[in-house]
């Protein structure tokens, strides 16, 4: 028998990986480059935005660098280890500009050169029989139309009139406030907290300048600019209305929705809630009415009347009440009797007319019967006419017979 042989088995040398194509590599190489650039990008995109979430995920994204990539004519191209990049420092807080800090508020009192406040007698009235007086000299005249109306035709809100620096609003709230400050720098001409007694409600209100606080005090035009354009403003110049709708005297610093409720009201539809400052209130518009020459409407006078005559002041010029007259007094009649029928009274006969006095003799009567004819006999002792041969009988009687 012939020995088996064993078969051997072929040995074959380790497979050479295929061979990419220099074309493939060349895409692959571009896909991955731009990857890291994109990783870059975002990276750097990160050092801008300081908001935490955005800083960590740029990071995050900025520590992935581009691989690189090797060709080998002997091996198959593999990536190189990625380059880890160097996150971004995050970015200091910046510190807060002159415009996001708040202002620094120093008391009215501690601000240097500060501008004049308006005298404090310009928030008071006349006292009552004194406004009731000018009320009487003031034309009474039926409301206007309100035709052409606007409140520009009042010149800008709130203006500089008197030049001090101030607008005309913090000018009253350093007015009529208390326990004041202001922003430092502005010569006390923007006010920042107070506290307001307020005059038409009898509250106390504190006073913070902001956009959603500072309504909470208003400045009121105690004759509303609506009224007093129907009762004689049209006919000012345009320099007067500016300076009614800035008079102090016109204006106090009151609760705001108070005043949103007064609105254009006058002293017949809108009285101050606090009663007793009702009189000063109605006090005021007589001044300034009497002050731009307004008028008033007849309900509107009847209402002041009414408010002045309750403290105390006295209307002169009203009628006075007409007196009632009173009843009279029922007389009893009578009835008069029957007339009587008298007889007719006989009237005596005149006396003689009395004899004219005998003429005085201018010397004795030469005898009695001169004596008688002038009338004058007897003749009696002492008379002139008398001479004794007449007495015949020596009685002092001459011519008896």
């Amino acid at each position: 028998m012939s020995p088996i042989r064993k078969k051997r088995s072929a040995v074959y040398p380790p497979a050479t990986p295929p061979r990419q194509s220099k074309k493939k590599t060349s895409l692959r190489t571009k896909a991955l480059t731009g990857l890291g650039i994109f990783a870059l990008l975002a990276g750097c995109g990160a050092l801008i935005d300081t908001d935490e979430e955005s800083t960590t995920a740029s990071s995050t994204s900025s520590s992935t660098a581009a691989p690189s990539l090797e060709r080998s004519s002997e091996s198959p191209v593999t990536p190189s280890p990625a380059v880890t990049s160097e996150s971004p420092s995050e970015e200091p807080t910046p510190e807060p500009t002159s415009e996001q800090a708040e202002p620094t508020a120093v008391a009215l009192d501690e601000e240097t050169n500060a501008a004049e406040i308006p005298a404090l007698g310009t928030a008071d009235g006349s006292d009552a029989q004194s406004a009731m007086d000018t009320l009487n000299t003031l034309e009474v005249k039926g409301r206007a139309p309100k035709t052409g109306y606007d409140r520009a035709l009042f010149g800008p809100a709130w203006a500089d009139v008197d030049r001090n620096g101030c607008d005309t609003r913090n000018d009253i709230l350093r007015r009529d406030l208390v326990t004041i400050t202001v922003k430092a720098g502005t010569n006390g001409c923007v006010v920042m907290t107070g506290t307001l007694h307020d005059n038409y409600t009898a509250s106390v209100i504190d006073f913070q300048r902001g956009n959603s606080t500072s309504s909470a005090v208003q400045i009121d035009h105690v004759v509303a600019l609506s009224d007093a354009w129907q009762t004689g403003a049209q006919n000012l110049s345009v320099d007067e209305r500016e300076a009614f709708a800035n008079d102090p005297l016109n204006l106090l610093a009151v609760d705001g929705p108070t005043n949103q409720q007064k609105s254009d009201g006058d002293a017949a539809t809108w009285l101050p809630p606090n009663s007793s400052y009702r009189c000063t209130y109605v006090a005021k518009q007589i001044d300034v009415k009497a002050k731009y020459h307004l008028w008033v409407k007849p309900a509107e006078k009847d209402a002041m009347i009414s408010i002045l005559e309750n403290c105390g002041a006295e209307d002169f010029t009203s009628e006075p009440e007409p007196v009632e007259p009173a009843e009279p007094t029922q007389t009893p009649v009578y009835e008069a009797p029957a007339p009587v029928e008298q007889a007719p009274v006989q009237q005596a006969p005149a006396a003689p007319a009395a004899p004219a006095a005998p003429a005085t003799p201018a010397g004795p009567f030469p005898n009695c019967d001169a004596a008688r004819a002038a009338g004058a006999a007897p003749v009696y002792a002492g008379q002139p006419g008398y001479q004794p041969k007449l007495d015949r009988d020596g009685d002092g009687v001459a011519c008896e017979n």
